[in-house]
Formats: C-alpha cells, structure tokens, sequence
C-alpha cells in the first residue's frame, strides 16, 4: 500500500514539474525571451514539448520556430500529426522549412511528402542535400503500405572482417545520423545481406574478435513489396526493435523501426473497426459532419435497401401474423439475438485473419468450434424462453416455436459470421468488409425466415 502512494506522489510531483515547466515556457515565449525558452523546453521530452506546440496559439508557435534551430523542430515536426504538419509547413519559411527535412529521417519525410501535392513535393526535394534528396526520391516510387514506403535509410552497415573494436567506434559515429543502433547489418562487398549483429553481443565480445565469427546467418528480413501489415506480424513474431528490408536479390535496402510498426498497427486497427462499423474512412474527427455523411451513406443506403427484403420476408407470412399476433410481439428478439451472435463470430474470424493465427489447418476448426458455440447458446436459450414465455404469456405452444427458432437462429447465425469473412479473405478483400452491420442485417433476415417457417409449419399441423 505504501509503495503505491509512494509511486503516486511520485507521478503527482511529476505532473507539477511538467505544469510548472509548461507556465515557464508560455511566459517566456509571451515575453519573447529565448534564453528562459531554451532551458525549460530543451530539457522536455520530444513528446512533451509536442505537447506543448499543440497548446500553443499560432502567433506563439511562429515564435518558437524562431527560438528553435531546424534541427531541434525537427523533433517536434516528426510527432505532429498529419494534418497539423501541413499547417505548420504553411507558415514556415521554405528555405528552414527544407533544413528541417534534412534533419529528419527519410521514413518520416516520405510520410509527410506522401500527402502534399506534386508541385510541394518537387520543390521541397529541389531546396534538400541531394544525397538526402536522392534516397526521398527512391522511396517515393514504392507503393503506399509497403515495406519500402516504411523503411528508412540511416541504419549501421557493417562487413564481415571488421573486429568487434572497429565496429564500435564506427557506431559511435554512425550513432548522430541511424535511426537506431540496436543492430549492425552484415553486407558483403556487393551489398547483399549476410547476417546481423545486436548491440548487447558486440558489447560482450571479445575487442579482437571478427564480425564474421559471431553474427547470426540467420537474419529475419522482408522484402521491399511486401504489405505493412505483413511486416507489423514478423517484427511482433520475433520481438524484433527493427527488421531489414531486401530487394529479391537479397540487397540491403533499408530498415524499418518498430515504432513506425506501432502507427502502421494503430492506422490497420482503425481500419477494421471502421469496416466492421461500416464507417470506414470516417473516423477521423477533423472530417466535417458533410464529408463522414458522405462516407458513411453507402452502407446505409445498402443496409436499407437489404431492409426491404426483412420487410419482404414479414409480409410474405403475413397469414401466419394474423393468425397468430402474438408472435409479431417477439420479432425484435429473433432479429437482435441472429445479429449479436452473428457479430460476435464475425469479430473471433475477422481478428484471427488480420493476425494470421487462423492457418489453413484451423480455419474449419475455427468454423465448428463457432457453430458448435451458437449451437450451445441456442440450447440455453431455447429453454430459458420456453419455460418464461408460457409463464408470462400463458401460451406453451408459442414459447417451444420461439424456442425451437432460436436454437436454429443462433447456431446458423454463428456460422454465417465465421464463415462470410473467410470467403472474403479467400477472394482476396479485406475481411472486415463483411462489417457488423452487413452481417446483421443478413442474419436478421434469415433469423426471421426460419421463425416464421417454423411458426407457419407448426400452427398448420396443430
């Protein structure tokens, strides 16, 4: 109890450092004084002094681009998000605007090059070193979402006969420039990959020893295609701080960072829980209320359209409703408990692809075991629901037809969502297009379909 309390003054002292750091920095830029700017703000970490620039207003934010060499906005440029980058890049200089790009990795310059328009693009890369300029332009002809749009260019390149000593002094150079230096890759004299080395080994080894003699062989790698969703699952299977990407000739192109990983995961998470909401490409909360309606109408125009057939089905047993109305009383019910179940399967079948722990042996496992479980829900509710209906309603015979119609509903239901996304998958679309709401609106009209089926067959023969 006590560590606790202790650990929570800690983080509270913290906060007040933080806020007290934050009241020096606006004061200063207030009263522009550079000196009391630069202590406060350099010490802060990058994130933090994002933090900060967000806060700030934009004649404030002028002023800390003059307070700030392009080196240290650099900083502060990489974790902006998109959209803030191209404000900013609106009011600053062009030329300190291109001394700014020279500082930052090529990874992070492709991803704010990627959303400005040709003309920007072309004469920023004009006003950039031309050695920096050259690998941007490489980079860009690599396809959005692949490796080779992911990858950087400042990683530690080393040869086989090089000892351990020459190595380390190498990276203390190479240090002020690579992105990281968790690990030196290994290249023969004409560029190919070899094998890779780690920090922690060099650090225990021996001063005289050869890099030949202790690199892995071994180096997981990736090729320069492949899709970055691809390249996230290898760096997470291998608890990887970095990966190497090839050409299919095996040359050394690049590298790619795992924190460039975790925004490729987060944009891919995005994008699932956009198409199983059937809002994809209008999460974002800087779009207008116009442009999300715009996204967001196709589906539910669909969806409405999909609702006619449900209508359709209702009406064609209408004979049955008349003869019965109380069995209009538990429609909702069938129609929410096939979507829930139906959703429910959808998610288990749609993660397990997007992870890719569904291999071909376990994709009808995965089936069964699903059609299994709504099988098993369906016999606990089928009960539940015959033994309340004639309890409330005092008509047995209506509780065993909605019983017996959501025994078939919820085991059906649980199929149709595991099995939709792996046709999906299997013609090559994303599978989360086979969205929650898609899925539902199936499965209501298939629920009520065997409902009112098995209503009508029942109420004939008695």
């Amino acid at each position: 109890m006590l560590k606790k309390m202790l650990e929570g003054d800690g983080e509270m002292q913290s906060r007040q450092t933080y806020k007290r750091a934050m009241e020096k920095i606006i004061v200063s830029l207030e009263a522009s004084d550079i000196s009391t700017f630069r202590q406060h703000f350099l010490q802060l970490h990058a994130s933090d002094q994002v933090d900060i620039f967000y806060m700030l207003s934009d004649t404030l934010q002028k002023r800390c681009f003059e307070f700030l060499s392009p080196k240290e906005f650099a900083e502060i440029f990489q974790g902006l998000e998109p959209t803030e980058q191209e404000e900013v890049f609106q009011v600053l200089d062009i030329r300190y605007f291109s001394d700014v790009l020279n500082e930052m990795f090529t990874d992070n310059i492709v991803q704010f090059l990627m959303v400005v328009d040709e003309e920007t693009r072309s004469t920023l890369l004009q006003q950039m070193k031309k050695s920096k300029a050259k690998k941007i332009a490489v980079l860009l002809q690599y396809k959005q979402e692949t490796a080779g749009s992911l990858m950087t260019k400042e990683f530690v390149a080393i040869t086989e006969e090089q000892t351990v000593a020459e190595v380390m002094n190498y990276l203390r150079e190479a240090a002020l420039t690579a992105e990281v230096i968790y690990y030196a890759y290994v290249t023969d004299v004409e560029g190919h990959l070899v094998g890779v080395i780690s920090l922690r080994e060099l650090l225990t080894a021996r001063p005289e020893a050869t890099v030949k003699e202790m690199m892995n062989t071994h180096a997981v790698s990736v090729d320069e295609h492949l899709d970055q969703e691809e390249v996230a699952s290898i760096i997470q299977k291998y608890d990887l701080l970095a990966v190497p990407v090839v050409s299919k000739h095996d040359h050394l192109l690049g590298i790619i960072t795992v924190d460039d990983v975790i925004d490729v995961m987060e944009a891919e998470t995005t994008e699932d829980f956009g198409e199983l909401s059937a809002v994809k490409g209008a999460t974002d909360l800087d779009m207008s209320a116009f442009q999300t309606a715009k996204k967001r109408s196709p589906w539910i125009v669909l969806l409405m359209f999909l609702g006619l057939i449900t209508a359709s089905v209702i009406n064609s047993f209408e004979e049955t409703l008349e003869q019965v109305l109380l069995l209009g009383i538990f429609v909702p019910m069938i129609m929410d408990s096939a979507g829930n179940v139906g959703t429910q399967s959808l998610t288990v079948s749609v993660r397990g692809l997007t992870l890719g722990t569904l291999q071909q042996g376990k994709l009808w496992s995965m089936v069964r075991r699903e059609l299994s479980t709504g099988f098993m829900m369906g016999i606990l509710c089928m009960i539940t629901i015959s033994l309340a209906i004639p309890v409330f309603y005092g008509d047995w015979q209506i509780g065993f037809i909605v019983g017996i119609s959501i025994l078939f509903t919820l085991t059906i239901s649980a199929a149709i969502g595991a099995i939709v996304p792996l046709i999906i998958h299997k013609l090559n679309f994303d599978p989360a297009i086979a969205s929650g709401p898609f899925i539902t609106t199936i499965n209501d009209i298939i629920g009520l379909f065997i409902y009112f089926s098995i209503a009508s067959s029942l109420l004939n023969v008695v």
